[in-house]
């Protein structure tokens, strides 16, 4: 009996030394190559919070370890809760809140120069904690929640070309809502890890969904992070794998130091990858084709910057500062290979 492969798998072809992904009923070689694939791929931690709610844009070149730099600012102070994700050559921010207002606005910039954000368009609802994905081409940001509501998360999931300004549509929905989970990505995979699917905490979650990015439709079941302490997480891939950082613990509402992985083709449960250099919650996570990077977190209480080499397990190392003091609950994302 012929073994079904599932739609979005991926594999190495040794014969031609690509990457391939399944899609329809056949192998379609992947390039994760692109001018930002290792010396310039770029690092960003926009918006979020730091010493009140914050419009500034930090940047880091991810292969070499140093402080962050300042990029700019978006257009408005996103608050806590905002969704990233990117393109090779253009980076989103996208919801958050403030304690005046819950956003809509989405913003973008070109991340290989400098300046400001520009406004990109809106999301079909306000709401905080929505989580980002991408595919380099398609962004997502799925789930999140507004204050004043019934108290749970919203299941809906949005999406926008990256390259076209314009508004968010109608992508899905997910199986069960979710606020301050993450996003990764593979070229054809996205991964919507964990989160709070109510309020106050007690809904915190260590649920694990998938889509398939250039194909409308739900989340599906992927399996569950190995423990339940995955609100306020932060998440980077690869093409091959997702990374899970830290996260706040349920019971105590403190942070976890755990770093988690996934193989993103392949649908399971998370999988021990080592321990970040100190317990961490809502930080800003990045990667580039081997590295990923994460920034900052504990609501403003430290400037710590740490990085892990993605298909080596071990414990996270020094990378650097923070620009913005203990900057938190950002959108993070990176131009590195090809802005997954």
């Amino acid at each position: 009996m012929t073994k079904r492969i599932e739609e979005g798998a991926i594999r190495f072809n040794t014969d031609s030394s690509k990457m391939e992904v399944w899609i329809g009923d056949k192998w379609m070689q992947v390039s994760v190559n692109s001018p930002n694939l290792d010396g310039g791929a770029r690092g960003f931690a926009a918006g979020g919070a730091a010493s009140g709610y914050s419009a500034t844009i930090d940047f880091y070149t991810i292969p070499t370890a140093g402080n962050a730099q300042d990029f700019g600012d978006l257009t408005i102070a996103h608050g806590n809760g905002v969704a990233g994700f990117a393109s090779k050559t253009r980076g989103v921010a996208a919801g958050g809140f403030s304690p005046i207002a819950h956003y809509n606005t989405i913003d973008f910039i070109t991340m290989s120069s400098t300046g400001d954000g520009i406004d990109f368009g809106d999301l079909t609802s306000n709401r905080e904690g929505p989580m980002g994905l991408s595919n380099a081409t398609r962004g997502i940001a799925a789930s999140g929640w507004s204050r004043g509501g019934p108290g749970l998360a919203q299941t809906t999931i949005d999406y926008v070309t990256i390259a076209s300004a314009g508004n968010a549509l109608d992508y899905g929905d997910m199986a069960a809502g979710s606020n301050y989970g993450a996003g990764a990505a593979s070229p054809t995979r996205g991964i919507l890890l964990g989160g709070n699917n109510e309020s106050p905490l007690a809904g915190m979650k260590s649920r694990i969904e998938f889509i398939t990015i250039p194909t409308l439709g739900n989340g599906q079941d992927f399996g569950d992070l190995s423990q339940n302490h995955f609100f306020n997480i932060n998440a980077a891939s690869n093409s091959i794998r997702a990374l899970a950082w830290g996260g706040t613990y349920p019971d105590t509402s403190t942070g976890t130091n755990i770093i988690e992985f996934i193989t993103i083709a392949t649908r399971g449960n998370g999988v021990d990858f080592g321990d970040t250099t100190r317990a961490v919650n809502s930080a800003q996570a990045t990667a580039s084709s081997t590295r990923s990077v994460c920034y900052g977190g504990n609501g403003g209480g430290d400037n710590i910057v740490e990085y892990v080499n993605i298909m080596t397990q071990g414990n996270a190392i020094d990378f650097g500062d923070t620009l913005s003091g203990g900057k938190y609950s950002g959108a993070g994302f990176s131009n590195g290979h090809g802005g997954l």
